[in-house]
């Protein structure tokens, strides 16, 4: 078992360096890839199995669904982009029910600060298309509160 521990820390290794890959793309292009959606899915499923997470696998699945048709609304509303809902919705995949609470308030520190930092311009925002609101990109805050949930252990085997 002991080989497994090793290649499910190498995944969460990719892992992270494909959330930073996301958080970079988005910051700079607003735009979130579907490719690298279906990379962080198919890292989730790679994961699961050499962790023995993959009892909690259908609990995942259900919540990841139901956070993703959840976001819908807010999307067909134009506040969060098809991205966005597409990585929160895989985040969601990733942490699971147990972590999910961690989560939360891990994602809401970031996107606080995140939002703190643009209102003072200390980083980027745009200005929306459809009103005078001001942007930001969303994926930097889900990607810092996922590897942050990371490193808290958060992702442990199911063992």
């Amino acid at each position: 078992m002991v080989h497994n521990f090793d290649f499910a820390t190498v995944v969460l290794v990719v892992t992270v360096a494909a959330l930073f890959y996301a958080a970079f793309t988005d910051l700079k292009h607003y735009k979130i890839s579907n490719e690298l959606i279906l990379l962080l899915i198919g890292l989730f499923v790679l994961h699961a199995l050499l962790s023995s997470r993959w009892t909690d696998m259908a609990w995942n699945l259900g919540l990841a669904a139901g956070v993703f048709v959840f976001l819908i609304y807010f999307y067909s509303r134009h506040w969060i982009g098809g991205g966005d809902v597409k990585i929160l919705a895989v985040a969601f995949l990733w942490v699971g029910i147990e972590c999910a609470l961690q989560f939360v308030l891990l994602l809401l520190l970031f996107v606080s600060l995140h939002t703190f930092a643009a209102k003072f311009g200390w980083v980027e925002s745009r200005q929306a298309s459809n009103d005078s609101r001001q942007r930001i990109p969303f994926a930097p805050s889900i990607a810092a509160a996922l590897m942050t949930a990371i490193l808290l252990g958060c992702l442990h085997s199911a063992v």
